[in-house]
């Protein structure tokens, strides 16, 4: 466990350390957000912390499957769970995906079935199948997608979500990925971005919201979305 204390008596915000994630940037990042706000940033392998934690930010790096086994193994699950129902939650690449139902990556062995996720937020995620197409410089797609990409504010007729506070529409965010999220309610659609075809790169219900993206990587608009999480009051 790391905790970086910014300010007096603090608020905690725990960042989940389940063994599947970029620990140290994501971090430290939350931790440049929370500069002078009175926020006690915890990177912990501990589920009292994560139980104790006033919000809860959930990171993921490389195959669901890993990450779905790891926060079982590690003890994290329960307090990830309840930490969904009753607080803010921030998931970030992997952890946005596994908040959805089902993801279609799974390994050879296991027949093609994928890998049962969260199902906080009902839908389902897909590989990009993007052979063939060519991008308007006249490259070809390549999975993974892997660099700058714009993210659009998909607000369904509605004011942007609140974490996108400051931050202008169709700014340009960080991504590494093959699959992408395609939830169920259009609604819970807050970021879309275009690689092949239009997919969402945000998405959010009640207390939770997520990104594809990596703010940690994304200079002071992924800070900016760090910062306002600290705020944020679903």
């Amino acid at each position: 466990m790391n905790s970086i204390v910014s300010g007096g008596r603090a608020k905690t915000v725990a960042v989940v350390d389940y063994g599947m994630g970029n620990l140290r940037s994501v971090t430290n990042a939350v931790m440049a957000a929370a500069r002078g706000a009175q926020v006690e940033v915890v990177w912990t392998q501990r589920p009292e912390e994560v139980m104790a934690a006033d919000r809860v930010v959930l990171p993921g790096q490389g195959a669901i499957r890993d990450c779905m086994r790891e926060l079982h193994d590690s003890g994290m699950f329960p307090a990830v769970m309840h930490a969904l129902a009753n607080k803010p939650v921030m998931g970030v690449c992997v952890g946005m995906q596994m908040l959805l139902d089902h993801s279609d990556e799974g390994f050879e062995g296991d027949g093609g079935l994928g890998t049962p996720s969260l199902g906080q937020i009902h839908g389902n995620v897909i590989k990009f199948e993007l052979a063939g197409q060519i991008q308007q410089d006249g490259s070809r797609y390549k999975v993974p997608q892997m660099g700058w990409n714009q993210v659009y504010q998909n607000s369904h007729g509605e004011k942007p979500h609140p974490i996108w506070d400051g931050v202008p529409d169709g700014s340009f965010f960080y991504f590494v990925h093959s699959f992408y999220a395609k939830p169920s309610d259009a609604r819970h659609s807050v970021g879309e971005t275009d690689y092949g075809q239009r997919f969402s790169s945000a998405i959010a219900r009640d207390n939770i919201f997520a990104t594809q993206f990596h703010p940690e990587k994304s200079s002071d608009h992924g800070l900016s979305l760090y910062r306002n999480f600290l705020h944020w009051n679903p």
